[in-house]
């Protein structure tokens, strides 16, 4: 111990001589009332004040940045929770919609979930978790609590593809809600658009558009959507009729196949049509 301490001193001795010169300089200025001694005084004061500030700082700052750190790491963890709330929230009020509609429909239906998107300009197609196990057929009608999602295509024995409405090849009969008047609606590649409307038919913005019971594919009334611009066509004899639907494709998870098909002998009149041919 004793040589530990020798080497310490050796090594170190003018650092502590030079400390305790200090500390008994600082002792004498702060005993001694002369007048020249407190302007010394006051200077080496202010100076050892600023000496002292100026590693405040320092050790400040370097403790400001490590509860910088800390605090982006909470709220990168509470973003985090808040964004699996707010999913959670949504999910909770799509189910809530679905237990209600499956609730008030004396309609066969049965629940499935999207597990795939297929997401393009012309060709948007869905994958939901059902097949022919669950006597799922080509052609039934996909909804939600709120609309008209899509139609069936093709199925296997657990999974089924859907063409939702914003595909091309997806022709559906619709009427007005408020006037019952008919028209063939279609996805162009940018809206949902009935087609060849007369002038003469009364349609206006807002009205409810549902599906029409002269379709081929779907016998009951499903709601599709509501119209937000009417438009003449190139040739000014007949309107455009654009409609926003109800559905958003995009943002949906969870649906109901209707499990209806339209008898053999009506679909062959081909008043609209899921296949293009």
């Amino acid at each position: 111990m004793f040589r530990f301490l020798s080497h310490v001193w050796n090594r170190f001795k003018e650092y502590f001589i030079l400390t305790l010169l200090v500390i008994l300089s600082f002792t004498l200025l702060s005993q001694n009332n002369k007048p020249q001694i407190q302007k010394v005084r006051a200077f080496a004061f202010g100076s050892f004040a600023i000496v002292s500030s100026i590693f405040y700082d320092l050790f400040n700052i370097t403790q400001l940045k490590n509860e910088n750190i800390t605090l982006r790491q909470t709220n990168a963890e509470l973003m985090l929770q808040l964004s699996t709330l707010r999913e959670q929230g949504i999910l909770n009020n799509e189910l809530i919609g679905l237990l209600k509609f499956k609730d008030t429909t004396s309609l066969p239906i049965t629940p499935a979930t999207i597990v795939s998107k297929s997401l393009s300009i012309t060709q948007n197609t869905i994958t939901i978790n059902a097949g022919t196990l669950n006597g799922i057929k080509p052609g039934m009608p996909l909804i939600t609590y709120k609309g008209l999602v899509g139609i069936i295509q093709d199925c296997s024995d657990n999974f089924s593809i859907a063409r939702t409405l914003n595909n091309v090849d997806l022709k559906l009969t619709v009427k007005n809600e408020k006037n019952r008047l008919n028209g063939i609606m279609k996805w162009d590649g940018e809206k949902l658009t009935i087609i060849d409307v007369p002038k003469a038919y009364d349609f206006g913005i807002g009205d409810r558009i549902v599906t029409s019971e002269l379709s081929s594919i779907i016998p009951v009334p499903i709601p599709v959507g509501i119209v937000n611009k009417i438009e003449e066509e190139q040739t000014g004899l007949l309107n455009l009729v654009q409609v926003t639907p109800f559905e958003d494709v995009m943002t949906v998870e969870h649906v109901f196949v209707m499990m209806i098909v339209e008898n053999e002998e009506k679909n062959k009149l081909e008043l609209n049509f899921y296949n293009r041919k």
